[in-house]
């Protein structure tokens, strides 16, 4: 089985690049965030037109999330429990007996102000949910853009990028707590070194060709998964096409 994610940055600008890359590597399941869109304009018939099925949350210009796949979707949940009026973050669904968890953490800002905190808190709640609602001796995928990057080597400079939003000890914490409750990271299972990235700021001239990214999305899986793990890579062809997301899929491979 073949589960990527992919910070789409608006899902109809990088409509193209999406759809070529699911001709490309027909995966069985693609989580998608930052679709930027409210639900009433989601491209769905693009994704249904190649053979998939696809649920969504969304919002006008900002966050967003979807699950894409090619098998049927069942338990479905757009929201963690509380936060059902909140920004659209979170999306779940059950797929041939595992339990997809799609999340679009919150960047930050910066740290001291109300949405570095709302970040922290964020995730503390979706450790509580998991805590709640799941077990890790159950097959689970935790997936998506973080916007935490865990060491040094997921950053192409961690002495001038630490303590900045993304790259902070509140937040690595906070990551590790939620790995601790029971996920291993798929792509470092198979991938010792650093210098892997999925982002590379625009800001940055030239960042992408320069390699100046940092690892910030992830695919998070528990141990009965983690045993059946054959790879995980990042594809960074998408980011050289014309009018590229900022990020780049993550795609893993499960002998299931």
């Amino acid at each position: 089985m073949k589960i990527a994610t992919f910070n789409a940055n608006s899902v109809r600008t990088r409509l193209e690049i999406i759809v070529n890359w699911l001709k490309t590597e027909q995966p069985d399941v693609l989580c998608l965030q930052e679709t930027k869109v409210q639900d009433k304009d989601f491209p769905e018939d693009s994704f249904r037109e190649l053979g998939y099925q696809v649920v969504f949350r969304g919002q006008k210009a900002y966050n967003g999330v979807a699950v894409v796949s090619r098998h049927p979707l069942s338990d479905i949940r757009t929201a963690l429990p509380g936060k059902e009026d909140d920004q659209a973050r979170f999306i779940s669904a059950t797929i041939m007996g595992i339990h997809v968890i799609n999340a679009y953490v919150p960047q930050g800002v910066a740290p001291g102000t109300d949405k570095f905190q709302y970040k922290l808190q964020w995730l503390e709640d979706l450790h509580s949910y998991l805590q709640t609602y799941y077990s890790p001796d159950r097959r689970i995928v935790l997936t998506g853009d973080f916007n935490v990057a865990l060491e040094d080597m997921d950053v192409h400079d961690p002495a001038g990028l630490r303590g900045q939003a993304g790259f902070h000890p509140d937040e690595q914490a906070m990551l590790k707590k939620l790995m601790g409750w029971g996920f291993s990271d798929v792509f470092r299972l198979h991938h010792k070194e650093g210098g892997s990235y999925t982002f590379w700021d625009y800001r940055i001239p030239n960042g992408f060709k320069r390699n100046m990214g940092w690892r910030i999305d992830y695919i998070f899986a528990t141990r009965p998964l983690i045993e059946k793990s054959i790879d995980c890579r990042i594809d960074t062809r998408p980011r050289t096409a014309e009018k590229p997301s900022d990020h780049t899929f993550l795609v893993a491979e499960f002998g299931i």
